[in-house]
């Protein structure tokens, strides 16, 4: 008979040789790895090193085509999601997995055992969010959330199932610095209470401060472990992708261009009951600068992001100026041929088509580039252009004729960043650049964004990771509550002042440096 310490000795998890082969790719390769009982575990490596492929076999999701999986010393073989929940497994997606048409409360229940009383379940949601700081009102419509608020309901509703093994995939790629300090104090509660969490993530610091060993995989293989604390982010990265981090060249801009976009007094009730209200927001960015818009998620961008996009229309057509063009009324398909370019924040879904291929999703917004001739489709030049962005901007899948949903999410988000760069926009607005993508692929992605600048193109970043924006923007502003406050140079600001900003305080600090001058 085991004892009650003896089983606290054997590993929670256990892989042994799990291999999933695709058709086009190998996506794990023999990996094997141990977690033990209340300890923090990164799984690092670069977007395709299947890293997410490991985690769904490991929840259900998907079924290994060799190997052994042992789940407290004893061998299982987890038949699907409810298995793994069953056995006290729970799973936090990169790409959420909640349903759109339904209340925050609704999708939580689903997920848990029996029929939950919704009310009281409401009551547990209220709690649990407010104790970990990941604050959401049960009763919204998923639809109508942010996608930094639909992590927190992941987080929540994974939360709630007091998992034994808590498998988190990028679960801080959008939220704020704030709350991901208050997640990792989360975190550490739960493994010192002997929950035991394997955790994906990009941001090499964050895997440095909080993880206890690291796995690292590469083209599907394990190539080797770490302790963290003992690594600097940059020794990692050498790990992850076998040579030394690249590091984006950000000079100083030359002489700018014309304006292109310009936001005049722009305002705009939300349709959204729990939405925010843009106010009289004025901006200008011009042709050959990088404007980031910092903030906390929900104060707006969303909302923003609709009104440039042109999916919701403003009443004013002379509130948004796109190239000289007054466009507030425009739709998103006048607002390109206008020359803007779109890079929404969500992938799957806005971004790209999940069922068609990627060439089919390059149509979608490249059709002007000499793809139409009569109004007749131009497949030749629609493959050349999408093999041309998969080689370009280094897209591992396998090829240009597979689904987009086929791709993880940092090949996606590279190639939909591919596409609109290729088009060479003369207004490129983008919301989360690099969200969940690696660090050599979102230190390229950064630079191609400043390439396309000193190439003259006007670019608005809205983005909640402020170092992204440090390091790419030539000017920064910041949006609380649906207002924009007053850019900045780079030089003339640094991130706590911002960090000051995304609260909203920025009036009394401008009241303060003008005294301060006077």
């Amino acid at each position: 008979m085991t004892s009650g310490t003896d089983r606290d000795q054997v590993p929670r998890l256990e892989l042994h040789g799990i291999t999933k082969i695709y058709p086009s790719v190998i996506a794990n390769d023999a990996v094997s790895l141990s977690v033990k009982r209340g300890e923090i575990h990164a799984v690092l490596g670069e977007n395709g090193a299947g890293k997410s492929t490991l985690m769904k076999m490991i929840y259900g999701v998907a079924k290994p085509d060799a190997g052994e999986m042992k789940w407290q010393g004893e061998v299982v073989q987890v038949e699907n999601p409810a298995h793994a929940r069953s056995l006290g497994i729970g799973m936090v997606f990169q790409h959420f997995s909640l349903f759109e048409t339904l209340t925050v409360v609704e999708n939580v229940a689903l997920a848990l055992p029996d029929r939950p009383d919704l009310k009281h379940l409401a009551g547990q949601i209220t709690e649990v969010s407010s104790l970990y700081g990941l604050p959401v009102d049960p009763q919204r419509l998923v639809h109508a959330l942010s996608v930094g608020e639909r992590q927190r309901v992941e987080i929540i509703r994974c939360l709630l199932q007091n998992p034994k093994l808590l498998i988190m995939d990028e679960p801080t790629s959008v939220l704020t610095p704030q709350a991901v300090r208050k997640l990792f104090d989360t975190l550490r509660q739960l493994a010192d209470e002997g929950c035991s969490i394997l955790y994906i993530s990009h941001k090499l610091d964050e895997i440095q401060e909080l993880c206890h060993v690291a796995t690292v995989l590469r083209d599907g293989k394990v190539t080797g472990d770490c302790i963290p604390a003992e690594e600097t982010p940059e020794s990692m990265a050498r790990l992850m992708i076998g040579k030394e981090l690249p590091v984006p060249e950000h000079s100083a801009p030359g002489a700018l261009g014309e304006t292109r976009l310009q936001l005049n007094r722009l305002s705009k009730p939300s349709s959204d009951p729990f939405g925010t209200a843009l106010k009289d927001i004025e901006l200008e960015v011009r042709a050959g600068e990088i404007l980031g818009i910092a903030g906390v998620s929900g104060n707006g961008q969303q909302e923003l992001l609709y009104a440039l996009s042109g999916e919701v229309p403003v009443g004013d057509a002379q509130a948004i100026v796109i190239c000289g063009k007054p466009s507030g009324r425009d739709t998103p398909d006048q607002r390109r041929a206008s020359g803007m370019g779109f890079v929404p924040e969500e992938r799957l879904g806005r971004s790209a088509v999940p069922r068609m291929s990627l060439t089919e999703n390059a149509l979608l917004t490249a059709h002007r580039a000499g793809m139409l001739k009569h109004g007749m489709i131009q497949f030749d030049r629609i493959a050349a252009f999408a093999d041309k962005c998969i080689r370009d901007f280094k897209v591992k899948c396998g090829g240009a004729e597979h689904a987009a949903d086929s791709l993880s999410g940092g090949n996606l988000q590279k190639f939909i960043m591919g596409r609109e760069i290729l088009l060479a926009p003369k207004l490129l607005v983008v919301s989360q650049p690099t969200w969940g993508v690696d660090v050599g692929a979102a230190a390229f992605i950064r630079q191609q964004l400043i390439d396309l600048r000193n190439e003259g193109t006007a670019i608005l970043v809205i983005s909640e990771e402020l170092e992204e924006l440090f390091e790419i923007s030539d000017r920064i502003a910041v949006i609380a509550d649906g207002r924009v406050s007053p850019a900045k140079k780079l030089a003339d600001t640094n991130i706590d002042e911002i960090g000051v900003w995304m609260s909203g305080m920025w009036e009394r600090n401008i009241a303060a440096e003008a005294a301060a001058y006077d």
